[in-house]
């Protein structure tokens, strides 16, 4: 159990150094988009600089219609600068919402990758039952605080191995027949106790449930997968 426990820890130690990286490598990246992006855009004050130079070398230009086409030239570059601007603030919200998009991809990502492996991780080691409480007058089963109505023959079979679990024992078909027909077990059909079992199951419902809780053991018969002082019949 130490050993699981261990593995267990560093397995969740290795995933959330993987998520870190991974968030500081996406951020790396844009920064680094950003950086090279802004870097390369003209300056928006080059178009007012080279209109501004037109000025002062050409202060020949004393004509009417001359100043009025250097004021539309100061004009427009000022229309320029300030569209440039509105650009460096358009692209820096696209960053910053291509940085939440992304992040918000890997933490999903790596969760589900988490729910996979805990989902195998059950089905390797099977349904961690805290109780399990037969009710004979109530006809059901209650699992975890999850109740599940039986029928007669179904939570027979269940009390069977229940009683058997508590003694340590695997019962095979025949076995639980015999148990529950009274009969001995010579003259009973493993099918028929195999027949109970698969009923058991589709009367829990669950098919994660139920697979795991009564358990098939390769040619040895079936059992709980419950702690025996996690067993209660009243």
């Amino acid at each position: 159990m130490q050993e699981t426990t261990s593995s267990a820890s560093e397995s969740l130690k290795a995933g959330n150094r993987v998520v870190a990286g991974g968030i500081v490598a996406i951020v790396l990246i844009l920064l680094g988009a950003a950086v090279f992006l802004f870097l390369n855009l003209p300056d928006a004050n080059a178009f007012n600089a080279k209109v501004e130079r037109l000025f002062v070398e050409n202060d020949d230009l004393t004509s009417f219609a001359d100043i009025k086409l250097l004021e539309i030239l100061a004009q427009s570059g000022t229309a320029f600068s300030e569209v440039l601007a509105s650009y460096r603030m358009v692209i820096f919200v696209l960053l910053v919402f291509s940085t939440a998009l992304l992040l918000a991809a890997l933490v999903f990502l790596v969760t589900i990758i988490a729910l996979n492996r805990r989902i195998s991780a059950i089905q390797r080691s099977g349904i961690q039952v805290a109780s399990l409480l037969i009710s004979r007058e109530g006809r059901a089963v209650y699992i975890n605080d999850m109740e599940f109505q039986l029928t007669e023959a179904a939570l027979e079979t269940l009390a069977v191995l229940a009683e058997a679990r508590m003694d340590d024992e695997v019962l095979t078909g025949a076995q639980i027949e015999a148990v529950i027909s009274g009969r001995s077990e010579a003259d009973c059909d493993e099918a028929a106790g195999a027949t109970r079992v698969k009923r058991l199951r589709d009367a829990l419902g669950n098919q994660l449930v139920s697979e795991l809780l009564v358990k098939t053991i390769a040619r040895r018969g079936y059992v709980l997968a419950v702690g025996k002082d996690a067993i209660r019949m009243v």
